[in-house]
């Protein structure tokens, strides 16, 4: 990770960009729903070098009251794009009451469901603007599958699924975002924890581990381990029954 070369990796990131929107919408705008932590406000940055702040688009998305929603604005107002507000929180209980006067919810149901909505959202707002949806996930969340499938592991191009957490740093800071946004503690936005509370080791000892293969603690290493195992189908396209019948086509 001392390697690491920030400069050259955000040129490359934004020439990605642009060859993904070349191909897949040269006159569409970038979304990205902002939280206000690094991943979402540095793929928004990203997105900015490389199409413009005319074309990417914000979107905040609390679920009631967000207690740190004013990084959200911040990270909006730093890159000068405009945004949207869009609260989930009604749609977010209609869900629940419609699920729970037919059977109970589970904690990860009511866990997950907001995420999904997020997404839903994201998309509405890209399909009335001509948008491409980013996903903003980086590859120390996907390796443990720390994730909602159709959730925030959705989207339609993914800028950080192949950075470490501290990468995605050094890229904030190279490209100028305030401190507070490159290092706000990262809350899972569901249950009001830490990334690093609810996964049981930090991002520095992952990223350490995924980068050199070196990590001092067996139960530690036997845990991530575990988790990416179990969490491989969420980086996986969804299997399709093929039935081996020839096509006129082919």
């Amino acid at each position: 990770m001392n390697m690491f070369d920030a400069e050259k990796t955000v040129n490359q990131c934004v020439e990605w960009i642009r060859g993904y929107f070349a191909a897949n919408g040269p006159d569409c705008s970038a979304v990205v729903g902002l939280s206000g932590g690094k991943d979402s406000s540095v793929t928004a940055a990203l997105c900015v070098r490389a199409l413009g702040r005319d074309r990417v688009i914000g979107v905040l998305l609390p679920n009631g009251v967000q207690d740190d929603i004013d990084y959200a604005y911040l990270a909006a107002e730093h890159l000068g794009i405009r945004h949207y507000v869009l609260n989930i929180r009604e749609a977010y209980e209609s869900v629940l009451a419609a699920i729970g006067a037919q059977f109970p919810i589970d904690g990860a149901t009511k866990l997950s469901l907001p995420a999904r909505l997020r997404m839903v959202s994201l998309y509405a707002v890209a399909q009335s603007h001509n948008g491409r949806v980013a996903n903003t996930c980086n590859l120390s969340e996907d390796w443990v599958g720390y994730a909602t499938r159709y959730g925030d592991g959705a989207g339609d191009f993914s800028p950080l699924s192949g950075l470490t957490v501290q990468e995605v740093k050094a890229i904030g800071r190279r490209l100028g975002l305030p401190e507070q946004l490159v290092e706000k503690v990262p809350i899972d936005g569901l249950c009001g924890k830490t990334d690093e509370d609810n996964l049981g080791f930090s991002y520095a000892v992952l990223d350490r581990y995924l980068r050199t293969g070196e990590i001092d603690d067996a139960e530690i290493k036997a845990k991530i381990d575990r988790m990416h195992r179990l969490n491989l189908y969420k980086l996986s396209m969804m299997p399709a029954f093929d039935p081996g019948i020839s096509t006129a086509a082919e």
